[in-house]
């Protein structure tokens, strides 16, 4: 099929057209939408968890066992059925001296959470009062979530013969049944508090400026991933602890959406560069075979 320099140029400025409508339609990278994630306003309730109040007592774990119905067996993990878990941490705390550390681990409950981002059927979605609920009625069981999740929270029940996903969703506290998570109820040590998220960050600054000896200078939770209401403080290295601590301060729905934007320019561009190699190669050819057939008439 010959192309002419002509087609070349209509289907060259086709492209061109179309990129710029794709471009004019995609919306700010600066925004992304997610019909099932609202934004969370100032007053978006957080927990602030401070590990060196812990005794590991696991009051939070099996309290969210009994408010979530779920079997009280002897847990190492997070699981399907183990949405709160009590983490016991050796830390090196001199040489030849271990202290073990407990941690409590449960979903993060992002701001801008990459699970409900990357759930097709909206069975994960982002709360007003910055909950990142689950319902178990919509979810497919294609872990998509699971594979977002910047901190590997969803868990799959591999045991069932309908297998979907599970995690803290702090449903003890739908209906008004509670004012509070069944787990910051239960803690005797009050080293989990509850209240709004500006709140909670200041009281955690203010423990650290206060006692600079005590905590590590700074509030895991705060910017990572754009920020969770599951909010940390330590007194030993949140690495040491079994944080990630290479995650970026951007949310990663953020992230994905600004490449994303990037797609119409790169596949209108490709299909203009193919359809210039094509142009050229057709005129090589048609150049060759003029000067083939010149030659054969002389």
């Amino acid at each position: 099929m010959k192309l002419s320099r002509r087609d070349f140029l209509k289907l060259f400025g086709a492209s061109a057209a179309l990129a710029g409508v794709g471009a004019t339609i995609a919306p700010p990278p600066l925004a992304p939408k997610n019909r099932s994630v609202p934004v969370s306003p100032r007053d978006a309730r957080a927990t602030l968890i401070d590990t060196t109040k812990c005794i590991g007592c696991k009051s939070c774990q099996n309290a969210c066992k009994q408010a979530n119905g779920l079997p009280d067996d002897h847990p190492v993990a997070l699981s399907a059925t183990t949405l709160t878990i009590v983490d016991f941490r050796n830390i090196a705390t001199k040489p030849n001296e271990v202290e073990i550390k407990p941690v409590k681990r449960q979903c993060m409950h992002c701001e801008n959470p990459a699970c409900v981002s990357a759930c097709p059927v909206g069975a994960l979605v982002k709360q007003e009062n910055g909950c990142v609920t689950y319902d178990e009625n919509l979810c497919i069981g294609c872990r998509y979530c699971m594979i977002a999740c910047p901190f590997g929270i969803p868990k799959y029940n591999w045991d069932s013969a309908n297998p979907k996903i599970n995690k803290c969703a702090q449903n003890c506290m739908a209906g008004g049944k509670r004012d509070k998570p069944a787990c910051v109820s239960a803690c005797p040590q009050q080293a989990l508090i509850y209240g709004t998220r500006e709140e909670l960050l200041a009281l955690a600054h203010a423990r650290i400026r206060e006692n600079p000896g005590k905590y590590v200078n700074h509030v895991y939770g705060e910017k990572e991933v754009g920020g969770t209401t599951m909010l940390y403080l330590a007194g030993t290295s949140f690495e040491a602890l079994g944080f990630r601590v290479d995650l970026p301060e951007i949310a990663l729905p953020q992230l994905t959406w600004e490449a994303q934007t990037k797609v119409p320019f790169a596949f209108f561009g490709m299909m203009g560069l193919l359809s210039g190699i094509a142009w050229w190669t057709h005129r090589n050819e048609s150049l060759m075979k003029d000067e083939g057939q010149k030659t054969k008439d002389e």
